[in-house]
């Protein structure tokens, strides 16, 4: 079953002093931390903050070139969490066509965040 969950905030792991990404789902109940790296969380951290970039950055680009592709994201799911990696899936709609692309899951919560679609997450991988 997929979970719909939003971004609870960001954060750093004070052990390795990597990004987590905080996600919850929405009515609070269960939390998934997702390790990220510097630059993905920076992405993230922007779309969240709403700055202005002057010149589009690599999601922005690809929301982009989605859009004028005549593309939509429906949405993004977590799919996968294999020796401590997560896996994920942007789910696309071009020209009627339905299409999913595999990405890390700190690219397909990027591009969710700009493209304001749903970020789901595969029940089993918070379980694990």
């Amino acid at each position: 079953m997929l979970i719909e969950m939003t971004i609870k905030g960001l954060m750093v792991d004070p052990i390795t002093n990597m990004p987590i990404v905080i996600l919850k789902d929405k009515d609070g109940d269960r939390v998934l931390p997702i390790w990220v790296g510097i630059f993905e969380a920076n992405a993230i951290a922007v779309q969240i903050e709403n700055v202005e970039a002057r010149r589009p950055m690599t999601h922005d680009l690809l929301r982009n070139v989605i859009t004028d592709l005549d593309g939509r994201v429906d949405r993004v799911v977590v799919s996968d969490l294999k020796d401590n990696t997560f896996y994920a899936v942007i789910h696309l709609t071009v020209h009627g066509a339905r299409v999913a692309i595999d990405a890390r899951p700190s690219d397909a919560i990027a591009l969710a965040l700009r493209t304001r679609s749903p970020i789901l997450v595969d029940e089993d991988v918070i379980v694990n």
